[in-house]
Order: C-alpha cells, then structure tokens, then sequence
C-alpha cells in the first residue's frame, strides 16, 4: 500500500482560504459516506438472515474496515491541514490503524471471490471453514497478517535519536515512521506483493467459476451472477490500487498546469483514495437485488421517521 498519509506528506500548505476550500469538500464527502454504510449497516442489523450467509458476513466485514480507514485518513487529513503537531506516541496508532485497514480491503476482495467459487463448486456440501458461523476464522487471520506487516516495517528503520517519542511534537506523516529507505523499499515489495497475489487469487475464481459451469448443472442465472460479483472484485482492487497513481499523476499536473504541490497532493488524496474508497463498497451494495429493495426500505423508514 502507498500509505494515505504519503498522499498527503506535501498538503501543508499555509494558505488559510485553500485549508477552508479542502476541508469544506473532503468533510460533506465523508459524511454522506458514513450515512451510506450507516443504512447498510443497519439494514444487516434488522435482518439476521443476512448475517446467516458468508458472503454478507465478508461485505459487512469490508463496510466496517472501509469505515475505520476512511475515518483514520480523513482525521490525519484536518491534522495535517491544521498543522496539529503531537508527539509519536499518539500519530503512531493513527497510521498503524491506516496502513492495517487499507491492506485489509484487498484481502478481503481475495476472500470474497474465493467464497463465491466455493458457493459454486460445493453448493451442498460447503467445507467448514467457509460455513456463516465459522467465517469468523478466515477474517481473524487476514487481521493477523495485516496487523504483523505493518509492525515488521516500522519495526525495521532507525529513529531520529533528536526525537523523543512521548513529547516531541510534530505533524502525522508516514514518514516520521518510516525515515530509512529500506524501510521504502519493503513497504513498496509488500505492497506490490499483496496486490499481485489478491489479482492471481481474483483470476483464478474467475476461470475456475468459468470452468466449473460446463460441469455442473446449476442454475445458469446464479452462476452468471458469481462470474459477475467476481469481475466487480477485480474492480474494485483496480480502484484500491489507484491510491498509487498518486506518482504519475503528480508528475504529469506538474508538467501540464501550474498547480501548487500541496494542491496536486489534495486532488490525488480526493480522486484516488477517498472516491475508490466510497465507490467500492456502495456498488457493490447496491449492485445486490435483495441488498437493494432492504436498503431502499430502510431509506423510507428513515425519511418517514419524525
């Protein structure tokens, strides 16, 4: 993962008319963002049947980790704005949390697609391990592996012996942590890592799925449903793996329109990161017929409600 903060490592800009600019869009955004998945989240609270099926279990799982890293990103993003300056001991958690969430979502997607070829290759006899009420499980070890990734990167560089953890004050950025260029170079082969192996995983559900089809009498309409929910993870990794266009992106604004740097680092952070991340779970929400007419429910409900 590029972290969300190294997005936003150059948008400190002192321009007090911009700062009010950035935040007046960024906070509306995240608010209607916490409204949606507010209504998904409820909706599978009223109704057990959704938290009956494995599949729903995964989404609601990839809904909550959205949630926490949005609202990490967005918070470093008003400190940052703000100039707010605190010592490591409070940044640290801030940008463990960020780094562990956004290598979740990808994982998640891997499993998702997994769960939907297992519902296809073994529709009566599903094996334990991806049953509702042992799904617990496979999410436990995805938090685990994304938990120890992020402390073995910190855990490899050299501190500032100038900086006192407990008192020294300075702005949360990623880079406060991760000062080495070894420490570079591991984040960007985990990140590259990660990502490859989540595409292959993608890949691999979707041929099986394909493949399976012309062995297996199933209903023709759920199958092709499966190779489509398939084809919309693989969509949404590519929107996850946006956040590292920030680069490109950076250079060819720079070389084509005469953008301040912290401006530059704002229309990515906005365009690549907090979008994708809105984006992904509300599609593939609303993408779901029986998701869609509870959702529409709860919205009525809600509107009636004085």
């Amino acid at each position: 993962m590029q972290n969300l903060t190294e997005v936003l490592a150059n948008a400190t800009s002192t321009n007090s008319l911009s700062v009010i600019i950035k935040v007046c869009v960024v906070i509306p955004f995240f608010c209607v963002f916490l409204c949606c998945i507010g209504v998904m989240l409820h909706t599978f609270a009223s109704h057990r049947q959704f938290l009956e099926s494995s599949r729903y279990i995964l989404f609601c799982y990839l809904l909550v980790n959205d949630t926490v890293q949005l609202l990490t990103s967005v918070l470093i993003f008003l400190f940052i704005m703000g100039r707010v300056q605190f010592a490591i001991v409070f940044c640290a958690p801030l940008l463990f949390v960020s780094v562990t969430t956004f290598q979740n979502s990808p994982l998640i997607l891997a499993t998702m697609s997994l769960e939907r070829y297992v519902a296809i290759v073994y529709p009566l006899q599903r094996p334990a391990a991806w049953q509702s009420n042992r799904i617990w499980i496979i999410i436990l070890i995805m938090w685990l592996f994304s938990f120890i990734l992020p402390l073995v990167d910190y855990s490899m560089g050299k501190r500032d012996p100038a900086v006192n953890v407990f008192t020294t004050p300075l702005l949360c950025k990623d880079r406060i942590l991760n000062p080495s260029q070894i420490q570079t170079l591991f984040k960007a082969f985990r990140n590259f890592l990660i990502f490859a192996v989540v595409a292959i995983i993608i890949l691999f559900s979707y041929i099986k799925i394909l493949l399976e089809t012309r062995k297996l009498r199933q209903d023709s309409s759920s199958v092709s449903k499966a190779m489509h929910t398939v084809l919309l993870h693989g969509f949404q990794l590519l929107l996850c793996m946006m956040a590292f266009s920030h680069t490109i992106t950076e250079s060819l604004i720079m070389l084509h329109a005469n953008w301040l740097p912290e401006d530059v680092a704002f229309f990515n952070y906005f365009c690549f990161i907090l979008v994708p991340r809105f984006l992904s779970p509300v599609i593939y929400g609303l993408r779901d017929k029986s998701l869609r007419d509870y959702f529409k429910k709860t919205v009525v409900s809600c509107s009636k409600t004085p």
